[in-house]
């Protein structure tokens, strides 16, 4: 059983966070952020899918896989540092050396990530002024952890954070992180940007082997607008000063970690489906009654991403042909003449299709129902006994107002 509370990055032992207003924004906020580490940690990352990589996500990428233990994580936001060539790479090694320089510690041990606007380069001068100043800083306090989640935002409109804790071989184990995202986002690994810390004893193997099964089912089961990040980062550093015993091999207290770096990742990854660019209510669907994991997946993740759909559940309008629709489309076989489909949420539930037939439902329940802050939408296959979970959000106005003037 995990038990959650309001926590960050610096709940689980050992971690420290900061945050610092360098000037890479105009409007002056804070963006920058360090996670520090007392011990040196396991870490456990996973990277986007996009065949154009932002050089912080190489950088981490390679030195993750070469399992280097890692002490600090540098973040800016801001600047992307995508499609900068050499010079971006050389960015982040410079970068990982002045953080390496003031923590006394050495470069392959820093992980850095970026976010913001693609092609530019990053004021270095800025970054490094930035690191020098986060170091001071560097606080485990509740504030200090909300304030780096804060730092790390663009167009998010609320910061992400959540923590739980648990047992393992009777040490009080905790887990937490902190994500930011909110369009570019229909994830291929994880989401945008997501950091996450414990104090469980875990191997780098292990703890790889944990986050690679978990994404699978939550940052890649979401989508806001279709679009793959060149950014997208996810790491997760074990500090291990909770005491249990080594995770080193798949047990039962491997699963039973799993389970709770699941739900941690679960959280974050709705909370960025509900804060969508733009958007009005986070929408859910959960497909069931499926033959196979994968058909359940393709199924769900065709209904959220599907603009119509979005763009009914923005109207509030009980549109169901666009959900079958979009169904149809996936590449998912199914029987449509089976489908059972109900939409709920606070207010209520109502079924709109039954064995592919509309119910004669009606049309004032499902507008006050789908007027709400989460609409899900359950959909039954009546095929077997799978089923998958997807999260995206209402496609509003205001999605292509942001993204008209992004730049400016």
């Amino acid at each position: 059983m995990t038990e959650k509370f309001n926590g960050g990055v610096t709940s689980p032992k050992g971690f420290k966070a900061a945050s610092f207003a360098a000037g890479i924004k105009k409007a002056g906020k804070p963006d920058m952020a360090m996670i520090y580490a007392e011990k040196p940690c396991a870490a456990a990352g996973t990277f986007t899918s996009n065949l154009v990589k932002a050089a912080p996500v190489v950088w981490d990428r390679d030195l993750i896989a070469a399992g280097n233990t890692v002490s600090a994580v540098v973040v800016n936001s801001g600047v992307a540092n995508a499609c900068t060539g050499e010079e971006g790479l050389s960015y982040c090694r410079q970068t990982a050396k002045e953080a390496a320089k003031v923590l006394g510690i050495a470069p392959e041990n820093v992980l850095v990530a970026s976010t913001g606007v693609i092609g530019r380069q990053l004021p270095m001068d800025k970054i490094t002024a930035g690191v020098d100043a986060l170091v001071p800083l560097l606080s485990e306090t509740r504030e200090a952890a909300g304030k780096a989640a804060e730092a790390i935002m663009t167009t998010d409109t609320v910061s992400k954070e959540t923590a739980c804790r648990f047992t393992l071989d009777g040490k009080t184990v905790t887990i937490a992180g902190m994500s930011k995202g909110s369009g570019m986002i229909n994830p291929k690994m994880c989401t945008m940007l997501a950091f996450i810390t414990t104090d469980a004893a875990v191997s780098h193997e292990m703890l790889q082997a944990a986050l690679s099964e978990v994404v699978e089912d939550t940052f890649n089961m979401i989508s806001v607008d279709g679009d793959t990040s060149t950014n997208d980062t996810c790491v997760v550093l074990a500090s291990g000063l909770a005491g249990n015993t080594p995770i080193t091999e798949k047990t039962e207290d491997y699963e039973v970690f799993k389970s709770a770096l699941f739900e941690i990742c679960r959280d974050l990854a709705m909370m960025m489906a509900a804060d969508g660019e733009g958007a009005s209510c986070l929408f859910e669907v959960k497909m069931t009654g499926a033959e196979s994991i994968d058909q359940a997946k393709t199924l769900a993740m065709a209904v959220i991403s599907s603009n119509l759909t979005k763009a009914a559940i923005f109207g509030h309008d009980a549109n169901w042909g666009r959900i079958i629709c979009a169904m149809g489309y996936s590449g998912a076989v199914f029987e449509p003449e089976k489908v059972d489909l109900s939409f709920v949420s606070e207010a209520g539930t109502v079924k709109i299709l039954e064995n592919g037939l509309d119910t004669g439902y009606s049309e004032e329940l499902a507008t006050e129902i789908l007027s709400q802050k989460k609409v899900t939408a359950l959909v039954d296959l009546k095929m077997g006994r799978e089923e998958a979970t997807a999260w995206g959000c209402d496609l509003t106005f205001k999605y292509v107002s942001i993204n008209a003037d992004y730049r400016s």
